[in-house]
């Protein structure tokens, strides 16, 4: 699959047609959310391989930034990310996708469910400590972990 690339403005903002917006480096961030309750699991990378796999296998399929390949997440782990929605930001630069992950429902290598399982007191400085969230707070927001 080869991604069209557009240079209107216009048409990349109001257009109909998918034009992935990749940086120097070949990739597209990736914002990966659940779709049973909406909490952010991950961000990480697509390179148009990845992108294309994604879309074509409907499994989450992302690009090693560390290890340099392609990386289908829960591959050996069983936690596989199973694509419900793909979406794109207004200037086509960046991804979302909402999954449904098999296995123990694992998004991060740590173990926890979420990438996201760490909270900084904003407004306490730069220095500031973080506490990590029980699984049940994860859940996004605005009141929530508040």
């Amino acid at each position: 699959m080869v991604f069209q690339t557009l240079q209107d403005s216009h048409e990349i903002e109001a257009g109909d047609t998918f034009a992935p917006r990749f940086d120097a480096k070949g990739l597209v961030p990736v914002v990966t959310t659940s779709a049973e309750d909406g909490r952010v699991l991950m961000l990480a990378y697509m390179n148009a391989e990845a992108l294309a796999r994604t879309i074509e296998t409907g499994i989450a399929t992302y690009w090693s930034r560390s290890r340099g390949k392609l990386w289908v997440k829960g591959e050996t782990s069983g936690n596989v990310q199973h694509v419900v929605e793909l979406r794109t930001d207004c200037d086509q630069d960046a991804i979302w996708i909402v999954v449904r992950t098999a296995g123990a429902g694992v998004a991060c290598h740590t173990g926890a469910a979420s990438c996201f399982y760490r909270a900084i007191a904003v407004g306490s400085g730069p220095a500031a400590g973080t506490r990590r969230l029980e699984p049940r707070d994860q859940v996004p927001g605005p009141f929530k972990n508040s």
